[in-house]
């Protein structure tokens, strides 16, 4: 256990971020997983969202987080587009 004042005021930070990291991950994973899923655009782009929060945060490395997203934009990419509706 620590035992000056500072040290003990580190302690509490950082089991303080280790839970906010730990709520932002879970969550990161979670929107992952529901977007390879479906293969959903508004969920790929959130998914990706997050992941760019992450990466700022310092919760994930960059590198990590570019090969997250370039699995998710294949999953767009090889989706078939909708056709349009032209209506005059």
């Amino acid at each position: 256990m620590p035992v000056t004042q500072t040290a003990k005021k580190a302690l509490r930070v950082s089991q303080r971020k280790f839970k906010i990291n730990q709520k932002i991950k879970s969550n990161l994973e979670s929107v992952l997983r529901i977007a390879k899923k479906t293969s959903n655009p508004e969920q790929v782009n959130k998914a990706m969202s997050l992941t760019d929060r992450a990466v700022k945060k310092d919760i994930i490395h960059k590198n990590k987080a570019a090969r997250i997203k370039s699995r998710l934009s294949k999953l767009v990419e090889n989706q078939p587009k909708k056709k349009r509706s032209t209506s005059k």
